[in-house]
């Protein structure tokens, strides 16, 4: 069972409220660099830059990040792990950094993500912009920027789409069966 939280409409304003937020919060786009969590954060991420870019008129850096072998439950969940690289082709030295996920939800993705940003350089600051936060946090990490919150009981998940990589821009909360717990 689904149920539609987000329609490919309110996705684009979500993001364009998020590009002002974190252009009102860092007076403008000077310094500002946008890294996205592969894979659904990466195709937010670049949204953001295109938005930030479109309102300020000026370029800034993009990258990604691949959090795959910086989990810390990395040896109980892959065998072989398939990772699609990090890819931060600016020093970090100074940049406000707007690290882009999805879906928030424990905290610890965003988590490996900061020290895979870290090993790269150190910024002048990290915030963090998701398109849901569904709450359940284990670590104390919050967003700075949020395009939705959705209510989501422990039987349910949140269920991104990106027309880049699934073909179609959505969100969707699913109910989770006996057989994928």
């Amino acid at each position: 069972m689904t149920k539609d939280l987000m329609t490919k409409k309110d996705i684009q304003r979500s993001l364009t409220k998020v590009a002002h937020q974190i252009l009102e919060r860092n007076r403008g786009a000077e310094n500002l660099a946008i890294v996205g969590i592969r894979t659904r954060g990466v195709d937010i991420a670049r949204r953001l830059k295109r938005i930030i870019e479109d309102i300020e008129g000026k370029q800034i850096p993009l990258g990604c990040v691949d959090i795959t072998l910086y989990r810390d439950d990395f040896m109980d969940t892959v065998d072989f792990p398939s990772t699609g690289g990090s890819e931060i082709q600016f020093d970090p030295k100074g940049k406000n950094i707007i690290l882009v996920d999805d879906v928030i939800y424990t905290g610890r993705t965003v988590r490996s993500a900061i020290d895979v940003i870290l090993d790269f350089g150190r910024p002048k600051s990290i915030q963090l912009a998701v398109l849901v936060d569904r709450g359940g946090r284990e670590l104390p990490i919050q967003p700075d920027y949020v395009g939705m919150v959705a209510d989501v009981r422990p039987d349910e998940y949140v269920q991104v789409l990106t027309e880049e990589t699934d073909g179609e821009d959505k969100v969707v909360l699913v109910k989770r069966s006996e057989t994928t717990k």
